[in-house]
């Protein structure tokens, strides 16, 4: 009744979808669990091969809703069924390290509209978490509170996935949204396809969501959102649906742009750690794909030969800590990236694991991973090796994303002491831009050579992902001050100053030091 009085007539028809998702719960429930049974299907199907299952597709319920208004889909019980006795498709397909279509990163089509485009049916689908199935639907509907269109969304942070050792469950969610005003605060994050209109109808319906600059109207807002910051405009502590949370709302031109090219890293960053997506876009999923597969290569470029997996997933998550205001602050748990990893190290695997195991230069080197059981087993910490090969190596340096790959060509240009000429040269043969071929993104002499730079890599790659995030992170913590007001702002600073004040002493008790190290120190630990 109450999602009745908040929808305008022309909007009735979201409601009888609405009916249709509750009714379909049930089955997705299922669908979930099969997803959570199955993960070596994941590794694979969600890989970088071209493989196909021909039960399944692109709308599958593991995207829960594709985009605003469409209907869920489901497989049915005798499709999971036959899914579920199949065999597996490791032992039927050939190696996906060998597939035609292993490369599809190297020059994806971002012109695409719909998921049958995406390079194979299960494409993507290790990006899709598994939640508790009350607190999952819990989230969704908060979404259908929204009159304006959402087309993507995901909820992050310790309010969906626990970072502490007080729930023993790092795959699933199990506490229910915080009533009224009270408990941890969940947040979102919206994507949209145009700026200006969704605040504007937002506007209409939340006006108790922004702040003061909401009295100066959706063109304002809209412009401050996109040429300021990293391009997110920031509603914290509202009631929604009786729960206390925080959306941005980005545009998806934006979004992707962040995802593939890692211009700011502050988007990308967030989807580098397990997310709940809620809807789906066939473009962010694919610009999402590329994102984890740079996390990994640029993981990999900080890493010895040999390391272990907990070691690989703390170097992916804090990548977008690396240059972050609120570190330097000191306004964050110093132990923050640790706790994400260790209590949701199952979730880690289903992201990565898929595109570890099609990677040629690395792999898991661990007996332990021959056990079918190994990647829901929270105390395995499996280890791995990488081909410390400078041409391999420089093909990773090539296939890094855009933005982030020309900062760390500028910075050896510098360090190796190149003519301006000779590196424009450089820059031009390596350029992605070009529409009248398929171009390989094969790493060459200056590329091997940074590869082959043993004692200054992981320092310049640091370097490199610090001003990356620094000036976008900075920004945009001063914007909130104007998006999310005063009073907002200061409750959320001093929330965060309690969550250092704990990790410090979490530190000074488990060390003996009186005060941790810095951010910077623990980063390279």
């Amino acid at each position: 009744m109450a999602l009745q009085r908040v929808l305008k007539p022309d909007l009735l028809h979201s409601q009888s979808i609405f009916r249709s998702a509750s009714r379909s719960s049930r089955s997705e429930q299922k669908h979930d669990i099969l997803g959570a049974s199955l993960l070596g299907r994941l590794r694979y199907a969600s890989s970088t091969s071209g493989g196909h299952s021909p039960q399944s597709t692109n709308e599958d319920s593991h995207s829960d809703f594709s985009r605003e208004g469409d209907r869920p889909t489901t497989s049915s019980p005798s499709t999971q069924a036959s899914q579920s006795s199949s065999p597996s498709p490791s032992q039927t397909q050939p190696s996906s390290r060998t597939s035609p279509q292993s490369d599809w990163d190297e020059n994806p089509n971002w012109n695409i509209d719909a998921f049958s485009q995406l390079p194979h049916s299960n494409f993507g689908v290790n990006q899709h978490m598994v939640i508790n199935d009350e607190f999952k639907e819990a989230l969704r509907q908060i979404l259908w509170q929204f009159r304006a269109p959402i087309r993507y969304a995901f909820a992050y942070g310790s309010g969906v996935f626990p970072q502490n050792n007080s729930s023993s469950s790092a795959s699933c969610s199990t506490h229910p949204p915080q009533k009224r005003g009270t408990g941890r605060q969940i947040d979102f994050i919206f994507g949209v396809s145009y700026t200006q209109h969704w605040h504007s109808l937002n506007l209409q319906q939340h006006r108790d969501h922004y702040s003061a600059l909401g009295y100066l109207g959706s063109a304002l807002v809209s412009r401050v959102q996109d040429r300021w910051g990293a391009g997110v405009y920031f509603n914290p502590y509202v009631t929604v649906n009786g729960t206390l949370i925080k959306y941005g709302v980005v545009n998806l031109d934006t979004l992707c742009k962040d995802l593939s090219e890692w211009d700011t890293l502050y988007l990308a960053g967030r989807l580098q750690k397990p997310v709940k997506i809620l809807r789906d876009d066939p473009r962010v999923r694919l610009a999402n794909q590329v994102n984890l597969l740079s996390a990994v290569r640029t993981a990999l470029l900080l890493l010895p030969p040999s390391f272990s997996e907990t070691k690989l997933y703390n170097t992916i998550a804090s990548i977008s800590y690396m240059g972050d205001l609120r570190m330097s602050l000191r306004t964050e748990n110093y132990n923050k990236v640790a706790n994400i990893v260790t209590n949701q190290l199952p979730n880690f695997r289903r992201l990565y694991s898929p595109l570890i195991e099609n990677l040629p230069n690395v792999s898991f080197k661990d007996p332990r991973c021959s056990d079918p059981r190994w990647a829901d087993d929270p105390t395995t910490d499996a280890y791995l090796s990488q081909d410390m090969d400078p041409v391999k190596r420089g093909n990773m340096v090539r296939r890094l994303p855009k933005s982030f790959r020309q900062k760390l060509y500028f910075q050896y240009q510098s360090r190796f002491q190149i003519p301006q000429l000779e590196f424009d040269k450089m820059l031009e043969e390596s350029s992605d831009e070009d529409a009248t071929r398929i171009k390989r993104r094969q790493g060459g002499s200056f590329e091997q050579r940074i590869a082959g730079d043993e004692k200054g890599l992981a320092r310049e790659v640091r370097s490199v992902i610090k001003r990356t995030i620094s000036w976008p992170s900075t920004s945009q913590s001063f914007k909130g001050l104007f998006t999310g007001g005063i009073v907002r702002t200061w409750r959320y600073l001093g929330e965060k100053l309690q969550k250092y004040r704990e990790g410090t002493t979490k530190v000074t008790k488990d060390t003996g030091k009186e005060k941790p190290g810095s951010w910077d120190e623990k980063a390279k630990e």
